[in-house]
C-alpha cells in the first residue's frame, strides 16, 4: 500500500509542476497583453508559432507586431476555468480569456481558447493558439 502511494506521488509530482508552470505561462500571456510586453511574447512563442482567431491566421511576427503596436488597447485581461491536458512533452491548455479595453470604443470580450504547448530542452513554449470570440459576450460599444 505504501509503495503504491509513493508511486502515485512520484508520477503526479512532475505533472503537477508542469501543470502549474503552464497555468503560470498562460497568466503571463494575459498580463503581457495589458503591458504590450513583446519581450514576454518573444519568450513564450516558439519559432513557427501559428495563431488563429475566428477567421484569420497569424504567424509569430504578426502576433508580436499586433501585441506591440496594434490598434486595440487592452486595459485588463485574465483567464478563467483553465484546464491542462498533458500528452508527454505536449500539452493543450483550454479556458476562457476575458479582455477589456478600447478600440473605436470600449470592449469587453470573452474568448474560448485552446493553446498547444511543447516542452523542449526543459522549457515550455507555445506552438499554436486558437481563440474564438464568443458572440453576445463581446461588450463592444
Amino acid at each position: 500500500m505504501n509503495l503504491l502511494l509513493v508511486a502515485m506521488l512520484f508520477f503526479t509530482g512532475p505533472q503537477d509542476a508542469d501543470t502549474h508552470a503552464l497555468l503560470r505561462l498562460e497568466d503571463d500571456w494575459a498580463r503581457a497583453l495589458v503591458k504590450r510586453d513583446t519581450v514576454v511574447f518573444e519568450r513564450l512563442l516558439a519559432a513557427g508559432f501559428v495563431y488563429t482567431e475566428d477567421d484569420k491566421t497569424m504567424d509569430r511576427a504578426t502576433v508580436l507586431h499586433e501585441v506591440g503596436s496594434g490598434s486595440d488597447t487592452v486595459t485588463a485581461a485574465h483567464n478563467e476555468d483553465m484546464q491542462v491536458h498533458r500528452f508527454g512533452a505536449t500539452a493543450l491548455v483550454t479556458g476562457w480569456l476575458i479582455v477589456q479595453g478600447r478600440s473605436n470604443g470600449s470592449f469587453d470580450r470573452r474568448y474560448r481558447f485552446t493553446d498547444t504547448w511543447v516542452k523542449r530542452r526543459g522549457r515550455w513554449q507555445i506552438v499554436g493558439a486558437q481563440d474564438y470570440l464568443v458572440l453576445g459576450h463581446s461588450g463592444e460599444s
